[in-house]
């Protein structure tokens, strides 16, 4: 008996907003770059860019999660919202990987960090970047699409923090050795924090079990029922970053009381470990329509 009521939360606002703000520094980062003819202001507006690019992302599969099934897609677009968040780690990691690169470079032969105008630009971007992860600081544990734009937005406060700080220390040091080796130590930081999300996103683009869930003890639950004495072919997985779904055939010989125990097993299901899309198959006699798992 499947279960069909369940949204995403709504962050369209959110996604506006940070959207339109990153987009408007990328202008200004670019239109300063060419003023003062810095070519690593060009270049961090490029790397901003990816910022953008992320969050349209994020927000195209926060959209098209709320689209109704129809007769070709059954459910919808839900896993949009798992496609963006891997796109979304793997876009962190290229560049992370761009950062890395750049600095071990910079340890061979260091440059001197440019002038004031970059610092009060970086500065800038700590705030902007700051207040737009914090418009999904709430969603990032409950949705792994909203994680994958909030640690986007969030890895960029960070790469900006360190370029004013190494700014900061090679100005007042001299060592121009501090600017990479804060940028790697960045680098360190972005990837632990990314780790999750690439591994949980993949683990839900292969139909993994997500991770909050313990498929031992859903199995446990689904014998526990009255008059269920096996559970077989039980099958769970992300339709979306936020729903889970699960199918599985339960061996009861005795038809009395079928709807009762479906509705039983269908309430604990979802109010136990949060499984909304359910459907049960019921089986008289073991291995009658047992199939391979």
């Amino acid at each position: 008996m499947p279960d069909h009521s369940h949204s995403p939360a709504n962050y369209n606002r959110a996604f506006a907003a940070g959207f339109a703000l990153n987009l408007g520094f990328v202008i200004v980062e670019a239109v300063f770059g060419v003023l003062a003819g810095s070519l690593a202001l060009l270049a961090d507006a490029g790397h901003n860019l990816t910022d953008v690019i992320g969050l349209s992302l994020a927000w195209t599969a926060n959209y098209l999660m709320k689209r109704p099934p129809s007769e070709r897609r059954t459910y919808g677009w839900r896993r949009s919202s798992i496609l963006a968040a891997l796109l979304n780690a793997v876009l962190l990691f290229v560049v992370v990987g761009g950062i890395g690169w750049e600095a071990v470079r910079r340890l061979g032969n260091p440059a001197p960090v440019a002038g004031k105008t970059i610092l009060w630009v970086a500065a800038i971007g700590v705030v902007i970047n700051t207040a737009t992860a914090l418009l999904f600081v709430g969603g990032r544990k409950k949705d792994l699409n909203i994680r994958g734009a909030f640690l986007h937005m969030a890895a960029d406060a960070g790469v900006s923090a360190g370029v004013v700080l190494a700014s900061i220390g090679i100005l007042v040091t001299g060592r121009l050795w501090i600017d990479p080796v804060t940028s790697l130590a960045i680098v360190g930081i972005i990837l632990f924090s990314t780790w999750d999300l690439l591994h949980e996103s993949m683990n839900l683009a292969l139909d993994a079990v997500p991770e909050s869930i313990d498929p031992a003890a859903v199995r446990d639950y689904l014998s526990s029922l009255p008059g269920v004495t096996e559970v077989h072919d039980l099958h769970i997985w992300g339709l979306s970053t936020t729903e889970i779904a699960l199918t599985a055939h339960l061996v009861k010989p005795d038809p009395k009381d079928d709807d009762l125990v479906m509705t039983e097993a269908r309430n604990g299901l979802h109010d136990r470990f949060g499984i909304r899309h359910i459907t049960l198959q019921w089986e008289r006699e073991a291995g009658t329509y047992q199939c391979s798992e």
